[in-house]
């Protein structure tokens, strides 16, 4: 019951259609009550032979009429009632969606793609047919069967209702006992789950890599033992479930035998007629309803607690990435990085220390160093993915911290080294931040990244799907997508981070000579890069290693340095030249 506490706020703004479908059961339970009372009256009449067919008939008549509008009102609280619930799911989801779209990169370290899909879909499932199915019986069960008692106890006989329920508050406190250790069981059920969605995500996202190293019988043995542990998990909900029917059945043939012996009995004693006893059997069958839906609702109430439990425990939590209430400027203006040092969650050694850069508006900063120094951390804090300090990074003297997020990352565009697509046309897939683009406008993009040409050669062109991920074009097809994408936006500051890697020299080379003219509108860029080719024209380069600055300059100031940025970039030119001969 503490589901419906939580839900309340649901409750409360949703109160006209639930009220409304309250009202509707109240008027069925009711309504429900005549047949009974119409069919005992009958049979007394019947057996003291004092009814003429033409009222027969009319007794049949009230009976089909109750039918045919219990029918129609039954249609009407469905409407109202499950209408509401389906509301419930949707906002759950949109409310999922927003939180996640809104987490960091931290936020996801923790939780696991395949438990996040579980909980926005089957957890929520749950919880809505709580709140739907839930409340109908919660409802239905109290009114009918507190009507038909009432009924019962004044209408027939006291006496006879009392022993017909001795087996009722057995059945309770048992069913009270199932239910704590349903929401127990169901909640390790639903933590299996998550983690089959998990190994399932997995393998069909690296299938191709599971292949290439032959693995496939080894990751079915480990599919198959989380499958197993999950069908264990269920089975035992499903013992547990099990034993809700038993007692309520075994409860209402003891209630009925009860009923039987008793009745029996106070015919024999002439204080009741059969009539009344077949009326009196007849609300017994009414009350097997609401005994079933009474268990059925700890059922479904304890499954969708266990489930809101664990949607809470995520959409509860607190943003790590607080938003500011400043908006960014429409000019461009200075960004400056001053970082003393930078931890990851949880480790103690800094990635970054001692950072300092200047990007001013139409310059070029390019970022290079060892695997592992630090380059793309430093791009994830100016993108606000992780906390800094308030001054350690600033836009036209304002610290990120300060500004609203939405309305800084207007000002960037990213193109990361693991390049995303989605699995619709390449039209869509460089529109993604400008749903609105004209195709003149994506075709300027496309030109621009140096994919304009393999696009058009393709058999629909810009129509052409890229399957998922984008699986049916080369890595370097991709990332020159991702760099039309981020094109498109016109953003003021451009980002790539080693987003050239793929391409090859000369692709390399007509894409930063484009960008270089696409720079005079007074856009900025930061480059990331290896091949340290790319670099050349920066107006300043910064070595990176172990998360310091080693080296800064120009190109040519550093080539004449005995450092790491001369010694590798001639191992690379030594390279170049000998894959050219």
């Amino acid at each position: 019951m503490k589901l419906f506490n939580q839900l309340k706020w649901f409750f409360i703004r949703e109160w006209k259609r639930y009220l409304g479908a309250i009202l509707l059961l109240i008027i069925i339970a009711i309504l429900q009550l005549f047949p009974p009372k119409i069919v005992g009256i009958l049979i007394d009449l019947i057996i003291k032979k004092n009814i003429h067919s033409l009222q027969m008939l009319s007794w049949i008549a009230t009976i089909l009429l109750v039918a045919t509008i219990v029918y129609i009102l039954r249609y009407l609280w469905r409407i109202l009632l499950f209408g509401a619930s389906y509301q419930l799911a949707t906002e759950l989801r949109v409310k999922f969606y927003r939180y996640f779209s809104q987490q960091s990169e931290k936020f996801f370290l923790k939780n696991r793609t395949g438990d996040l899909i579980a909980r926005a879909t089957n957890d929520v499932d749950r919880v809505v047919f709580a709140a739907g199915e839930g409340v109908l019986t919660l409802v239905d069960s109290l009114v009918m069967g507190f009507s038909v008692l009432i009924v019962m106890s004044t209408q027939i006989s006291f006496l006879l209702t009392i022993i017909s329920l001795i087996p009722m508050p057995i059945m309770a406190i048992l069913i009270k006992q199932y239910g704590k250790k349903l929401h127990k069981s169901f909640r390790h059920a639903q933590k299996s789950f998550s983690l089959l969605n998990n190994q399932t995500q997995e393998i069909l996202t690296s299938i191709r890599m599971i292949r290439a190293f032959g693995s496939e019988e080894f990751q079915l043995k480990k599919f198959n033992e989380i499958v197993i542990n999950a069908g264990e998990k269920n089975m035992e909900v499903a013992k547990i479930d099990s034993y809700f029917d038993p007692v309520i059945y075994l409860s209402v043939a003891f209630s009925n035998l009860l009923a039987v012996i008793g009745g029996g009995w106070l015919v024999w004693e002439d204080r009741i007629t059969i009539g009344q006893l077949t009326s009196f059997i007849m609300y017994l069958g009414l009350m097997i309803w609401p005994m079933l839906a009474l268990a059925w609702m700890f059922n479904i109430v304890e499954r969708g607690s266990a489930a809101w439990d664990r949607i809470y425990s995520i959409i509860n939590k607190d943003l790590y990435i607080k938003d500011g209430n400043q908006i960014v400027s429409s000019y461009s203006s200075i960004l400056k990085i001053n970082i003393n040092a930078f931890y990851y969650p949880n480790n103690h050694v800094p990635s970054l220390k001692n950072i300092n850069l200047i990007l001013e508006p139409g310059n070029t900063i390019g970022i290079c160093g060892p695997t592992g120094s630090g380059k793309t951390t430093l791009i994830k804090l100016v993108q606000r993915q992780f906390k800094c300090n308030k001054e350690e990074i600033t836009y036209n003297s304002i610290s990120l911290s300060e500004l609203k997020i939405d309305s800084w990352r207007s000002k960037i565009a990213v193109v990361n080294q693991n390049t995303f697509l989605f699995s619709e046309s390449i039209a869509n897939n460089i529109s993604l931040g400008k749903p609105y683009a004209s195709h003149k406008e994506i075709e300027e993009a496309a030109k621009l990244a140096d994919i304009h040409k393999d696009i058009i050669h393709l058999p629909q062109g810009y129509k052409t799907e890229v399957g998922e991920r984008g699986i049916m074009l080369s890595g370097g097809q991709k990332q020159r997508i991702a760099i039309a994408r981020a094109l498109l936006l016109n953003t003021e500051i451009l980002i790539l981070d080693d987003a050239l890697s793929a391409v090859d020299g000369q692709t390399e080379n007509n894409i930063l000579n484009n960008i270089e003219k696409w720079k005079k509108n007074g856009h900025s860029l930061i480059i990331i890069a290896h091949r340290l080719s790319a670099l050349i024209n920066s107006d300043e380069i910064i070595v990176i290693k172990s998360g310091s600055i080693i080296q800064r300059g120009n190109h040519l100031k550093l080539i004449q340095e005995k450092n790491w940025y001369q010694s590798m970039y001639y191992y690379q030119k030594l390279e170049t030249e000998l894959e050219d001969d």
